[in-house]
């Protein structure tokens, strides 16, 4: 019974704001899309078709509802070498074949689609967890850029290229003033913003950025207005046009394995960056809509979607994607929350394909612009400018080395970038923490009292602690506020211990917890004569085991 609510209401909450919200989407899916098959070097309408299959599957099984999946150009850039490959290999064959890089995309899919379900299988998903905030804030901001500079394409040419603000400043602003074409575009771009602004402080009943597309639609259709559209961009990019049928099964790929011969490296190094991007982009934007809608999603549950989409994408001729950031903040903006506004975004778009070209293909281009550069304004996170100085430094760098990342290479190499140096400046940190408290108790024997993690990065500071010349005989060293983590720390402890030997003096380890002395008894058997196991003192037993101890020190008869 609580299972049927749960799934009833991740379905949808609120029908009218999903479908709605959906409508609004697959508007803004489509120039997306389109423009995202141009840069791969396919027909808009694989790009498409890919679109609608990524958004179907991932809205009805995915790890967040209300997040929007599609074709993206992080994806879309890396299949590039591969299509154009596949396409030198097709033309070179005995029997050539004609868009063979294109076949080649779907086989990869196939294996993209694998490698990011056993991520889900296997819980990898869990890993984002690790993404420092500074990395998050720099993804948004990263791609906030990204989602702007992709819209500016989109501009006819405010001056010709042929004259230089330099050289001809006079000449360069009066051919700008008189560019009607640029003018009435900007003309409508910030109409488009102005409903989206104001609509909202009237009524949030519908979606604005659906009544804006749809207001300036009507002005520039009915009032004849001539301007670049949905219709004519893809036409200027080589397109036909959006009409289609319904995707087909692409039972060829299975007799053009042969043709990859020779390439397989490049096929599975295509497909392990393609799934690594996909994932990446797809768990930090999950990420971003649990923190817009103060809910949590399943990020494992979300690869095995993402899996399943690309490896249908391959088999009924989609490009593949992943998780749209711009899209999901539109959505969830316009009032989608459940799995339904995913749904109808994607069947819309289906829809518009099969029967509603005509009518589509009149939409400005000037409108979706629009609507992007708002999700751009919500995208960034403008606080950043105000906390920039006010967190340390380390984080600061590495918020804007992943902004600059994301707009230099891609997403995927930026996050990475962005957690190395995260978890460098973390070890690094760590590494100095290590102290030795030194005592001398009433028997002579001389302790060591280290507090701080011993890792790979604190070794050094911890061997230089020790005096183990000028030590008397007996020392011990106590581990009461420290912890054994690695390999590193193990050698460095051995090593500890044999010098002390070689001295001819005895030296004894204590107050180790137990996953610690597992660790140092699988190391070496020499620490079965140095560890202390029988320690009378309660904080051993705390340190070895502390969710037994739940209640008060002063409870215990010490």
């Amino acid at each position: 019974m609580i299972l049927g609510q749960k799934t009833r209401k991740n379905f949808t909450q609120n029908p009218k704001n999903d479908i709605l919200s959906g409508l609004t989407v697959a508007l803004a899916l489509v120039p997306e899309a389109v423009a995202f098959a141009f840069v791969a070097g396919v027909d808009p309408l694989v790009g498409l078709y890919g679109a609608f299959m990524m958004g179907i599957v991932t809205a009805l099984f995915g790890g967040r509802p209300g997040m929007i999946s599609g074709a993206t150009g992080a994806m879309a850039v890396v299949m590039v070498h591969l299509i154009q490959k596949g396409n030198q290999v097709g033309v070179s064959l005995d029997t050539p074949i004609e868009n063979l890089g294109l076949q080649w995309l779907f086989i990869t899919l196939l294996f993209v689609g694998v490698i990011q379900i056993l991520a889900g299988i296997f819980k990898l998903g869990k890993f984002v967890r690790l993404i420092p905030h500074p990395v998050m804030m720099g993804f948004v901001n990263g791609l906030a850029i990204v989602i702007f500079l992709s819209q500016l394409g989109l501009f006819p040419n405010a001056v010709p290229k042929d004259i230089s603000f330099w050289s001809s400043t006079s000449e360069w602003l009066s051919a700008l003033f008189t560019n009607s074409t640029f003018w009435k575009m900007m003309g409508f771009i910030g109409l488009t913003m102005a409903i989206m602004y104001g609509l909202p402080k009237l009524t949030k009943k519908i979606p604005a950025a659906l009544i804006a597309i749809i207001v300036v639609a009507c002005i520039t259709i009915f009032g004849g207005i001539e301007m670049s559209t949905v219709g004519s961009f893809i036409k200027d990019g080589g397109g036909e046009g959006l009409q289609g049928g319904l995707p087909t099964f692409q039972d060829q790929i299975f007799n053009l394995f042969g043709t990859i011969s020779g390439h397989w490296g490049l096929i599975f190094s295509t497909a392990f960056i393609l799934a690594a991007v996909g994932l990446i982009e797809s768990l930090m934007t999950l990420n971003l809509i649990d923190e817009m809608t103060e809910t949590r999603g399943n990020g494992n549950r979300e690869c095995i979607a993402q899996g399943s989409a690309n490896m249908l994408n391959g088999l009924f001729g989609g490009m593949g994607g992943c998780a749209m950031i711009g899209q999901s903040i539109i959505n969830v903006d316009s009032g989608g929350r459940g799995r339904l506004s995913g749904a109808v975004a994607a069947i819309a778009l289906l829809c518009f394909v099969l029967f509603g070209a005509p009518l589509i293909e009149q939409i400005p281009i000037a409108a979706l612009v629009g609507v992007m550069f708002m999700v751009v304004i919500g995208t960034f996170a403008w606080s950043s400018f105000r906390i920039i100085r006010k967190i340390p430094l380390s984080d600061a760098i590495v918020l804007i080395a992943v902004s600059a990342i994301t707009v230099w290479q891609d997403l995927a190499i930026a996050v990475i970038a962005g957690v190395i140096i995260s978890a460098l400046v973390f070890a690094w940190k760590n590494a100095t923490m290590i102290r030795a408290r030194k005592r001398i108790q009433p028997n002579g024997t001389k302790t060591y009292e280290i507090w701080g993690p011993l890792f790979f990065g604190s070794i050094q500071n911890f061997n230089s602690k020790f005096d183990v010349k000028n030590d008397p005989q007996h020392v011990e060293i106590d581990f009461v506020e420290s912890r054994v983590s690695d390999h590193s720390a193990l050698e460095a402890i051995f090593n500890m211990v044999n010098k002390y030997e070689i001295e001819g003096k005895t030296i004894k380890l204590k107050h180790l917890s137990e996953d610690c002395k597992r660790l140092m008894y699988k190391a070496s058997p020499k620490f079965k004569e140095v560890i202390i196991d029988a320690v009378d003192d309660p904080r051993y037993h705390l340190a070895a085991d502390p969710e037994k101890f739940t209640k008060p020190l002063s409870e215990y008869n010490i």
